[in-house]
């Protein structure tokens, strides 16, 4: 079983393009549904970031809790160790690896690491110095990361029409 690690632009991108709350909430339910069956998550520093938002996002974040943002445990502690390690071996300016190990980014990584996730991100590798991308990390680091539609194609997720919800 696949098991996927979804960063903090997978809900936001979401919420506010593709899957919003109100006209695609299969999305969400299929979200909550992959996590009880142990095949998706995201980490509870992603699950802070999400809930600074106040709004309906932060709503969902927040009534998910630990069982769907994890939070570290023994095995990713040396993970951040090979992460950092690999940050810093390489020509990232200074600025780029310290916004790195201050958000949820170094610690998605890790966790993936740890527990052998599929990271799933919206981001694309890039060759820039000036920002540590995940997909870079993830090739560095011999993970697999890829888009939340080949998520969405491999884990074959069905958002089916159903009737509409009557307006009063």
């Amino acid at each position: 079983m696949t098991r996927h690690l979804l960063d903090t632009n997978i809900f936001i991108q979401a919420k506010n393009l593709h899957y919003g709350f109100d006209f695609c909430p299969a999305f969400w339910e299929w979200l909550i549904e992959r996590n009880v069956a142990g095949c998706v998550a995201s980490i509870d520093k992603v699950g802070d970031e999400l809930q600074a938002g106040g709004d309906d996002l932060s709503d969902w974040a927040t009534a998910r809790g630990r069982a769907f943002f994890l939070p570290p445990d023994d095995p990713v502690l040396p993970a951040l160790g090979r992460v950092s390690a690999w940050a810093t071996s390489r020509n990232y300016e200074a600025a780029a690896i310290a916004t790195f190990f201050q958000v949820a980014d170094y610690w998605l990584v890790a966790h993936a690491l740890a527990h052998d996730f599929v990271v799933v991100t919206h981001e694309v590798p890039s060759d820039s110095t000036r920002k540590i991308k995940i997909p870079n990390a993830c090739i560095g680091l011999g993970l697999t990361c890829i888009s939340p539609y080949e998520m969405l194609r491999r884990e074959r997720a069905r958002f089916v029409l159903g009737p509409a919800p009557r307006v009063a």
